[in-house]
């Protein structure tokens, strides 16, 4: 019983913690993209070195294992395969991040962290859905997509405020228009399905604290409302969301 009570909370911090890492590839761009607004510019640069250092640590773990993560080492081929594509594409952005911390937010740096986040970003979730699929007889495959489902919406709540101010900086503004549309889209029915699918009073008062924060949030998301204040309120609005998610 130890074993397999072991074996299905590897696999659960595996799925969650692959799941995360998607989140953290939109929460460094949308620090990155923060802090060439200046808005809280010292901070930001703090924030996106914790970012990157943990995304890199998780990667590591995910490869290697890490007793503090409570991850163990990755043996299944298919999952080393995805997560060495990941490593590589991760090997171009950390320069860029790097760059950024050493005060260039250039707009050569800036295009390449545009053109690079989203790959990076797929590549990771391929690796998610991999170990989903892996996850076999060591945790239900409702438990496995469940834990995918609040990964997934946490790595939104970051896309969905990257979006926003990938227009208020002026890049590809209609493009990253349709783009938030179908993030706030997605976030909104990932949210009503998770409330749906459950009957448990302590995640149903932790989904309406969510409910509440996205009813506050989602104005500004739909008038695509780049104003100062707007954006002052989204950059405090997205990490509660983030975090009661």
């Amino acid at each position: 019983f130890t074993a397999y009570a072991a074996s299905h909370q590897n696999m659960a911090t595996q799925i969650n913690l692959a799941g995360k890492q998607r989140m953290l590839t939109q929460k460094m761009s949308k620090e990155i993209l923060l802090i060439t607004k200046s808005i809280d510019a010292d901070a930001n640069k703090q924030n996106l070195k914790k970012t990157a250092e943990l995304f890199d640590k998780t990667l590591t773990g995910l490869f290697n294992g890490d007793a503090k993560l409570g991850l163990v080492k990755t043996e299944n081929a298919i999952i080393l395969e995805k997560l060495e594509v990941v490593k590589a594409l991760w090997k171009s952005f950390q320069k860029n991040v790097n760059a950024v911390l050493g005060g260039d937010t250039s707009s050569a740096i800036l295009e390449k962290i545009v053109q690079q986040n989203v790959p990076l970003l797929e590549k990771m979730n391929e690796a998610v859905q991999a170990y989903e699929n892996a996850s076999g007889s060591k945790i239900t495959p409702e438990l496995a997509k469940t834990i995918n489902k609040a990964g997934k919406q946490r790595m939104l709540t970051q896309k969905m405020t990257k979006e926003l101010l990938l227009v208020a900086n002026g890049i590809a503004v209609e493009d990253n228009k349709a783009n938030l549309a179908k993030t706030v889209s997605a976030f909104e029915k990932a949210l009503n399905e998770l409330i749906a699918s459950t009957k448990d009073k302590a995640i149903l008062a932790q989904l309406a604290k969510v409910k509440n924060l996205w009813a506050e949030y989602k104005p500004i998301l739909d008038k695509v409302d780049t104003s100062t204040e707007a954006l002052n309120k989204a950059t405090k609005l997205n990490l509660p969301l983030l975090k009661e998610e």
